[in-house]
């Protein structure tokens, strides 16, 4: 963090006249280079492919955060070195916006069936005991929250470029109302729907898109476990569960091994089919130029399989 304090390089919008947006997690950078067109350079600070819940900073990291003209972060205790970061850097920075502050987050849930690791146990009691509650931070898998967030990141970047502010609002505008017709499709669907059940083998950090929805859903893992190995337990509850309600799929998210999904799906003859968080994203759909709603549309074919 030393680093922040005197050896910040100068912004780059001196030098081409752009101003430079930072986001930590691949839906905001989405959000932010479809508001930009030509106009603001956008950079992804989580590369693809890494796992971002154990995500830490650089130095060369905490340098391209401390020269942004506005870094979007998704706040919550999967992001607690920004607060550090963002005090060492001090006023190199010159917007930044916490998302978690723009929608109302929902507590983390603890299904039937689902493995806790015994210190996620202890953390839960520590928790009620001091009135704290622990988050699920998968803000942007709810569309309806997709455009608050996307809307957020467009005033941040007004906020430093009031001269192209009409632009940025009007493409802003653009992608949510894509966003909001993709969540008709999800709406419409779910009225046509036979079942309302999913089984993930494998973390969920689907909460936000399920509530969305109406969705019931049973998993191996809670969102943010770091968890692999599913006990013998969880493992018999989901076959069981596939078995005794007749559910055609099993999920798994996006960069999964799918090796519990195999085992689940070997036990019961359910089709594996992958919903995406997009959290972070594989190098080839970076490289492929998928968006926030080129992924969440795969989501509505996978849903297509397992509701109807």
């Amino acid at each position: 963090m030393l680093l922040l304090t005197g050896c910040a390089a100068p912004s780059e919008t001196a030098d081409d006249g752009k101003i430079s947006v930072v986001c930590t997690l691949f839906p905001y950078y989405d959000f932010a280079r479809q508001i930009a067109g030509d106009r603001a350079s956008v950079t992804l600070l989580l590369s693809p492919g890494r796992e971002a819940h154990s995500f830490e900073p650089t130095p060369r990291d905490a340098l391209t955060i401390a020269n942004a003209d506005v870094f979007i972060y998704n706040g919550g205790e999967g992001e607690t070195w920004v607060e550090d970061l963002l005090d060492a850097a001090g006023e190199n920075i010159g917007t930044s916006a916490c998302m978690m502050n723009f929608v109302e987050a929902r507590e983390e849930e603890i299904v039937e069936g689902m493995q806790v690791r015994e210190e996620h146990d202890h953390e839960h009691e520590h928790d009620e005991d001091s009135d704290e509650i622990e988050y699920d931070e998968h803000i942007w898998t709810s569309p309806e929250n997709a455009v608050v967030l996307c809307r957020a990141v467009c005033e941040a970047m007004c906020a430093q470029d009031s001269a192209n502010a009409d632009f940025y609002r009007a493409n802003c505008e653009d992608y949510c109302a894509q966003i909001t017709a993709l969540d008709d499709e999800f709406r419409a669907l779910r009225a046509e729907a036979k079942r309302d059940l999913l089984i993930f083998a494998d973390r969920f950090p689907m909460l936000y898109f399920c509530e969305s929805y109406d969705l019931r859903y049973r998993a191996a893992f809670h969102g943010c476990s770091t968890d692999t190995e599913p006990s013998l337990a969880t493992l018999k509850y989901l076959i069981d569960k596939v078995n005794g309600e007749h559910i055609p799929v099993v999920c798994t998210i996006d960069l999964s091994s799918r090796k519990i999904a195999e085992a689940v799906s070997e036990s019961t003859g359910a089709e594996i089919v992958t919903l995406w968080s997009m959290q972070t994203v594989s190098r080839a759909d970076f490289d492929a130029g998928e968006t926030y709603v080129s992924l969440m549309t795969r989501n509505l074919d996978t849903l297509r399989k397992g509701l109807l």
